[in-house]
């Protein structure tokens, strides 16, 4: 049997640049990014008991992400949302949005993928940067709340299944 690695690029993040201002605005995350892996911090507890086994309970994680480096170009939604975050101060339900994973290596029917859409917050770290452009870092904090469904990358909409 042949098994294929999947090339990075197939799985894709698009990031709703919209946030909850009405109809989404899917930007998909990787321009000058060499990397981006959300990060699973898991709730791991353990117990020995007298017998001398050990019990594991993992009952939730604890995911996030960090988009780094980020640089903003004119005209791009996700950096204009970006910007009033900055400009305003933004914090709490202002800061909350929805990012799609979507696998591009999956079955599609008409362009659309299988996805998972998740409701998350962005958290901008820092702005400047140095004489490579202007930056905006930020880390995606993912909230658990998951819908399954589809992704047309044509279109850039989510169907929930």
């Amino acid at each position: 049997m042949i098994h294929l690695k999947i090339e990075r690029k197939y799985m894709a993040h698009f990031l709703n640049a919209a946030f909850d201002s009405g109809t989404a605005s899917y930007c998909r995350l990787g321009n000058d990014l060499e990397e981006y892996s959300p990060e699973l911090s898991a709730n791991v507890e353990k117990k020995n008991n007298i017998l001398g086994q050990t019990s594991i309970t993992i009952d939730s994680y604890q995911k996030q992400g960090e988009v780094a480096p980020y640089y903003a170009e004119k005209n791009d939604p996700l950096f204009e949302k970006l910007q009033a975050i900055i400009d305003g101060d933004l914090t709490l339900d202002d800061l909350k949005t929805d990012i799609v994973e979507v696998k591009l290596w999956g079955e599609a029917s008409a362009n659309a993928y299988p996805a998972i859409k998740e409701e998350c917050y962005i958290e901008i770290v820092s702005y400047g940067g140095d004489t490579t452009g202007y930056q905006i870092p930020f880390n995606v904090h993912y909230t658990g709340v998951k819908t399954k469904g589809t992704f047309n990358i044509s279109t850039k909409t989510f169907t929930a299944a």
